[in-house]
């Protein structure tokens, strides 16, 4: 199923099935599914899973949801840049991101930059 849902028609792409093992397999074709499902947490979360880049397409309402945002930045920490501020603030999605990715720093709150554990994170 690969990319192959870029070529799909617009009631395939928003077929929740369809899509969910599409970005299972592959998760940035998010991309290509419908605003709907762009907005659904289970197929939000298995396109993160699979590759973090997928928070880029997330809705809003996804890109301020915990969950969602840590298995994203546990494989691409650098995609905190995409999560809601509220998320960016938070410390354990601040941490786990760092440490997959050090220019996550660059994307966390002001707060968060003063925390030492943090600091020793970027040594």
């Amino acid at each position: 199923m690969d990319g192959a849902l870029e070529f799909a028609g617009d009631k395939l792409k928003g077929d929740k099935e369809i899509v969910l093992e599409a970005v299972s397999k592959v998760g940035w074709v998010i991309c290509y599914s419908s605003e709907e499902l762009r907005d659904d947490k289970d197929i939000v979360l298995a396109g993160v899973k699979k590759d973090g880049q997928a928070l880029y397409y997330a809705s809003e309402k996804l890109r301020d949801n915990e969950q969602i945002v840590l298995e994203a930045v546990k494989n691409k920490g650098i995609i905190l840049k995409y999560a809601s501020k509220r998320i960016r603030g938070q410390k354990e999605i601040a941490m786990e991101a760092i440490k997959q990715d050090k220019r996550a720093y660059s994307f966390i709150t002001k707060e968060l930059k003063d925390d030492e554990e943090i600091k020793q994170l970027l040594q």
